[in-house]
This record gives C-alpha cells, structure tokens and sequence, in this order.
C-alpha cells in the first residue's frame, strides 16, 4: 500500500509541476511573443457578469474566458492570442458594446474559469452591476407563484439537482419576492440553519429554512453580482444589481453584515410598479388632496415630508414630481442613493466620501437653473437654509425632514438656524405621514369593539366635531352603530390577514394663524392648536376614518399613531 501512495504522490507532484511549467511558459510567451499580458486565474476570483458575455460552449471553441467587466472594458483570457484570433474577438466585444483587454492564460486557468458557468443558471447577458435574467425565464418561475407556500414548492421541486440548485433557491427567491410584492429578502444564519425571510407590507413573515451550505454559495453569488468583496466576511458591506423583466429594470440593494454564524444578507427589492402609485390611490383624503395639488402646482415654496423610516416618504415625493411633470420644467433631485429612476428628470446621488452632500448637490444643482428641486433629506443648518432661500427665490422645492408629526416641521426648522421671519414667506405645506396595512377584503371579519376603543373614538369624533370636522364627509357613516374589522387570513393575503398598505396623512399649510405664530418662535402644541381649524384632518382623525371604514384595523392604527394623543 505505501508503494501505491508514494506513486500517487509522485503523480501528484509531477502534475503539479507540469501545471507550473506551463504557468511560465505563459508569462514567457505572453510578452516576448503575443505582446499581451499574463493573467493567473487559479487565484483570481472569476466575475460571473464577464463569463454571461458570451456562451459556454463558444468560449470553449475559441479558447477564451472573460474574467472582469468594469462599466465598458472587458477583460479577456486567452489560451492563443494569435493576432487573426484577437482581430476576430476584439469585433465580436466591439459588436456588443464593449472595449475588450486581451491576457494570455493557460489551460487549466481557462478550465476554472469554464468551470464557473454551471453557477450562471437562467442568468444570460448582462452588464456591470445587473444581472439580466431571462424575461421568459423569470415568468415561468413567476407564473406559478401566488403566495409564500408556492415559494416553498418551488424550492423542494429543485433540489434534486444538485449542480445548479443554489443558483435557483436565489433566483426563485428573488422571482418570488417580486411576484408576491415583497418589499425585502432576508438571509439570515444560525447555528444549524438559514432563514429565508420576507418583508411584505412593511412586517417580516418566514418563507422556510435553507441549509448553511446553500446560503455559502447563495452568499458568494450575490456579492459577485453585487459588486462586493467575495473574500471580506468580517465587515459590512453595501452593493447593488438589478433583474431586468420586460421593459422595467427592478434593482436590488445588497446588505451584508458580520453575524456569529455567518453573514446576514438584506436585499431590498425597487421595484418602478411600486412607484407608479397615483396620488388619488394612496389613501390621500379628498380635501387634503385638494390642498396637496394647489400648493405643488405654485411655482415656488417648500414642501416638507416627515416619517419615520418605511413610511412612504419616497413614494409621496416620486408621486409629487411625477404629477407636476411636464417638458416645459427641469426638476433635479439630489438623493441618497437614487431608489428609482424616473423619464424625463435630472436625479443625482449623494457621496459623502467625495464631498457630494446634500448641501453641496443642494448648491450646485441651483446653478443648473432648475424650477424643481427635490432633496433626500434636510439634515444641517446650511442645507435648510440654502433650501429656504431656494423657494424665496423662484423655486419649489421637496424635501424630508426629522420630525414626529407636521406641527414639528417650524420648530425644528428654527432650532436649524432658519430666520422665522423669512420662514413665512418660503414653507408651504408641511406633511405628516404613515403606512397601515390594508385589511384583505376576502376574509376580514367584524369585531366587537371594546369599551376603551369606544371611548378614544367618540372622543376623536367630538374633538374633530368642536373643530367643524364632520366625519361624516369622508365617508363615515355617524347614524349607524360603529363597525370595525379584523384579520383572519387566507390564502389570498398568505395567511397574515393584511393585503397592501395605505398611507395616513396630516398636513399644515400657511394661512394666516400659522404665518402669525411662526415669528414667535412657537411650541408644537401652539402650532397644533394654531391649525386645528384648518380643513384637513389631524393624523389620528385620518386614521379613525380608514378604521371606521373598514379600511384597516385599529390595532394597525394604532401601532404607527397614538389615537389618545391631544
């Protein structure tokens, strides 16, 4: 037996020093003959985006291998870098649109690059930072997909082959999340499994559970298309890629941190349907829209938006700019990052690490001579004041702010340094927002209201009453006993009870009470009382409505506003 072994090990050694040789002969040859560099794949790790360039079976033929795509430059192993063959490859890149970089690799470089085709699955051309999944492929995972059990299917109906299932428990995932409209997908390690997760309608529901070994491979793949380091697993990191279905490009956000069993990976779908939501069907109430589309067609002031996180902020302000658009106004946003990408509009992105903030982007997008401006987020004195300024000066300018609620918008912005006096003239309209989810209108049920229920609504109902607020204009119906509703769930709504969200508004705008108490430098509560006789609903009052309605439930009002709140 110990000859056998030591014959082995001699193979061994001469295989691997034939392979060496035929490294140097590469580094010799390449320069001194072809004029090319040398490349050394078995170290190198190989992007899945260059190989989906050209097909497995004609990369063979001709001996080559992409290896890295950066925007346009592509860069090519080649086994013989003939010049006739490099004519030939450099209009076969040039046909496709990209600048290719010729090196010289061995066999065995070229057989590991080779090797990393079985990962690309349904994936077929595709650029830097995207991944341009099959229209047809996509649909056909899609099309038998309506809940988070069909998810589950799918990924049991796959596992049976081995080489390619980790590429499809990724791609029916992500085929998944867009199908059910799914906000996030969550990969998150433990001991002795991974959780799939996903977020819809703004709560976290489990989808099942994948094993360790799946979500290594799944890990590797998302950062090679994400344009992450594949070997960092010890620090967080943040990329991007986008799936391109028909005529829409929905683009991913990648997150990956450290955790004890691996890392967690969030990847937050953006998908452009999400945004083509009319300002008519975001729950925004008749007089309130009103208010809304007279003050974003003046042709200057200040909007401002505030929430917390995941309270439709984006959304509002993209239905804003979309609304006022037309091909007579230039509109720039200046974002963090750019969530969609919208025809017609100058969107720029923030980057702090090269001096492009809020304020300088604020600055520069002014000498642009635009007549919109849309800015991420207010968060210094500078860029609150350059935004006032903006509007006093022929300009309507969107923005969000930190606040709690739309009373909080003057006081914050006084504490920013803004001259309350010149703060009149520029804000006009401050806006309060959250998102409820919708009650599933197949399996909702009528409840028993409880007796504290009964008491905080009838005193909104009287509050709003010794204001000139009748309810009953928003369609509540005050001569019938009230009715309110609860989830159950079923298939329709994947078991949780709640299908779609909708948003629940307040807003403040300048009348002559508020412009009145703004020099005074006001509390929120003198500014509450300052506008509670204006024509709009208070938040908890939009709330109540969309409660009494049937709309949503109380619990799901009351999670994101406190109704007792004076």
């Amino acid at each position: 037996m110990s000859i056998i072994f030591d014959d082995d090990k001699q193979n061994k050694n001469l295989a691997d020093l034939k392979k060496q040789e035929e490294e140097d002969l590469v580094q010799v040859l390449a320069e001194a003959r072809y004029g090319v560099p040398a490349v050394h794949l078995l170290d190198m790790p190989i992007d899945n985006d260059a190989l989906r360039t050209i097909e497995e079976k004609e990369a063979r033929a001709l001996g080559v291998a992409p290896f890295k795509v950066l925007g346009k430059d592509i860069h090519v192993a080649v086994h013989s870098p003939q010049p006739d063959k490099l004519e030939n490859l450099q209009k076969y890149f040039s046909d496709h649109e990209y600048i290719p970089h010729f090196y010289m690799a061995s066999m065995a470089s070229l057989e590991k690059a080779w090797e990393r085709y079985k990962e690309i699955s349904y994936a077929k051309e595709s650029k830097s930072g995207s991944i341009a999944i099959s229209g047809e492929a996509l649909k056909n995972i899609m099309v038998n997909i309506k809940n988070v059990e069909d998810i589950k299917k799918a990924v049991l109906e796959i596992e049976k082959d081995n080489v390619h299932t980790t590429s499809h428990i990724l791609e029916i995932a992500i085929a998944g999340a867009v199908a059910i409209n799914a906000s996030d997908i969550h990969f998150e390690p433990e001991e002795n499994t991974v959780r799939l997760r996903f977020r819809l309608d703004g709560i976290l529901h489990e989808v099942m559970e994948i094993p360790p070994v799946a979500h290594k491979f799944i890990n590797s793949r998302i950062k090679l298309i994400s344009g992450l380091k594949i070997t960092s697993n010890s620090i967080a990191q943040d990329g991007r890629f986008s799936i391109f279905l028909d005529d829409d490009e929905i683009s991913l956000r990648v997150s990956l941190i450290p955790g004890a069993y691996g890392e967690s990976i969030v990847m937050r779908i953006l998908n452009p349907k999400s945004i083509r939501v009319k300002l008519e069907d975001m729950g925004i109430e008749p007089k309130l829209y009103d208010i809304f589309m007279r003050e974003i067609k003046k042709p200057n002031g200040l909007i401002l938006l505030t929430g917390p996180t995941g309270s439709g902020k984006t959304t509002t302000l993209y239905s804003f700019l979309q609304k006022i658009y037309s091909s007579e106004i230039k509109i720039i946003t200046i974002e963090d990052p750019i969530e969609y990408h919208l025809p017609g509009i100058t969107q720029t992105q923030t980057d702090d690490e090269k001096g492009y903030t809020f304020l300088e982007g604020l600055r520069s997008s002014l000498r642009q001579d635009p007549d919109v401006i849309m800015v991420g987020e207010i968060r210094d004195a500078e860029t609150a004041k350059i935004a006032v300024e903006s509007a006093l000066t022929g300009h309507l300018v969107f923005s969000t702010l930190h606040t709690n609620n739309a009373a909080g918008v003057i006081p914050r912005l006084i504490d920013l340094d803004v001259n309350p006096k010149i703060l009149v003239s520029a804000l006009s309209l401050s806006i309060a927002q959250r998102l409820v989810r919708r009650l599933c209108v197949h399996c909702k049920k009528e409840r028993k209201i409880k007796d504290e229920e009964l008491s905080t609504i009838n005193t909104l109902l009287e509050k709003a009453k010794s204001h000139n607020k009748n309810l009953s204009d928003y369609g509540v119906d005050l001569s019938t006993p009230f009715k309110i509703y609860e989830p159950v769930g079923c298939l329709e709504c994947n078991n949780t009870g709640y299908k779609g969200q909708i948003g629940i508004f307040e807003a403040i705008y300048n009348d002559e009470r508020i412009e009145n108490i703004i020099t005074k430098n006001p509390s929120e509560r003198e500014i509450k009382e300052a506008a509670r006789d204006q024509v709009s609903l208070t938040i908890q009052e939009d709330g109540l409505v969309k409660i009494l309605k049937g709309i949503t439930a109380y619990e799901e009002v009351t999670s994101v506003v406190d109704l007792s709140e004076e």
